[in-house]
């Protein structure tokens, strides 16, 4: 197979058979103005609190208060931050970023899941030293304090989790405050404890089980953020499920290769694959129909599809893990797939 070099872009592939009835090319994000919303609410309400908190933990001398109001500044800092990738997020796409700062999002979600690394780690510390040097305290205020906490992070979380909450950025500033209400949990039984018990230990261990539950969900939110970030596939759109389903249900396609599928953002896919038809005059009714299955089934916005035309000779993609890297620099150097040993990377030989 090889591609007709007639009509062809700078980087050698003929795109005459790419359909554009029906999709534009404008990769304007669409607003969220309501996630938007959520966001700043959560932020006045979560930092309006974290002041009365560092306030109580002072004057109460707990740990799992401090701690607590250590996490709720973090907390207030990952929404701030939230909230101002959604604003850059709604930029226009310019000549120099061409998807807008959609990304944006995902590297504030990034972050936040390294912050929550950090305050672990910091909690961790903090609890080393009271075990170390104990100090007295007071139960009542800490409880109060503690119990008026547990009531503002539920209500926060309630607000992150209604309607867009799997966005990574939505989801990152919710385990921030899911973290933060563990640790009310936490301060409030810690409380109650040494208010029947005197037992002023269970302060830094409580401080510790509570890091330990945000550990875990950090670890999560840090995979899922980087595999957006180094262009990993989605769970439900590999390439090779891609692939299957077109050879399955496209008539006329009698191969799919060069199959490249990322997301910008959380539930925003894009894909760029190549298709040869039976005959070159199914051109268009292939693409036309590919384009059909990768958005219905797939939830790809944004499909670039290449023809393979039927006029002998092979290609390859130059991003191949079975391409020679002399054969990638090449193909680097002057736009061009040529011919190495393997196939088109993401897909298998029918």
């Amino acid at each position: 197979m090889s591609h007709d070099h007639s009509g062809h872009d700078h980087a050698g592939h003929d795109h005459s058979g790419h359909d554009h009835s029906g999709h534009d090319h404008d990769h304007t994000p669409t607003v969220t103005r309501d996630n938007e919303r959520k966001v700043l609410l959560s932020f006045s309400l979560i930092f309006t609190f974290m002041i009365v908190e560092v306030i109580g933990g002072l004057l109460s001398g707990s740990l799992a208060l401090l701690a607590d109001a250590g996490h709720m500044l973090t907390d207030a800092l990952a929404l701030a931050l939230a909230y101002l990738a959604f604003r850059f997020g709604r930029r226009l796409a310019d000549s120099k970023r061409t998807f807008g700062y959609l990304r944006f999002e995902v590297v504030a979600g990034f972050f936040n899941a390294v912050t929550l690394f950090a305050i672990v780690g910091w909690i961790g510390y903090e609890a080393w030293e009271r075990f170390r040097d104990p100090a007295p305290v007071l139960a009542g205020p800490m409880l109060g304090v503690a119990i008026a906490g547990l009531l503002i992070n539920i209500l926060v979380f309630w607000i992150l989790t209604r309607g867009d909450s799997e966005h990574v950025n939505i989801k990152g500033a919710a385990l921030h405050v899911m973290g933060d209400l563990l640790g009310s949990v936490g301060a409030v039984g810690a409380a109650i404890i040494i208010y029947f018990t005197g037992w002023t230990p269970i302060d830094p261990i409580l401080s510790v089980v509570v890091s330990l539950l945000i550990l875990r969900s950090a670890w999560k939110l840090l995979g899922k953020s980087l595999h957006i970030l180094l262009e990993g596939a989605p769970d439900d759109a590999s390439p090779s499920a891609i692939v299957d389903h077109l050879l399955r249900s496209v008539p006329n396609l009698v191969d799919v290769s060069h199959v490249h599928v990322w997301s910008i953002t959380s539930g925003r896919t894009l894909a760029t694959l190549h298709v040869q038809p039976a005959t070159d005059e199914d051109a268009r009714v292939v693409t036309q129909t590919v384009e059909r299955e990768l958005k219905a089934a797939f939830n790809i916005e944004h499909p670039t599809i290449a023809v393979t035309w039927n006029v002998g000779g092979s290609s390859d993609c130059s991003l191949s893990p079975n391409v020679p890297a002399d054969a990638r620099d090449e193909a680097v150097s002057d736009g061009h797939d040529h011919p190495a040993s393997g196939r088109a990377c993401g897909t298998h030989p029918h």
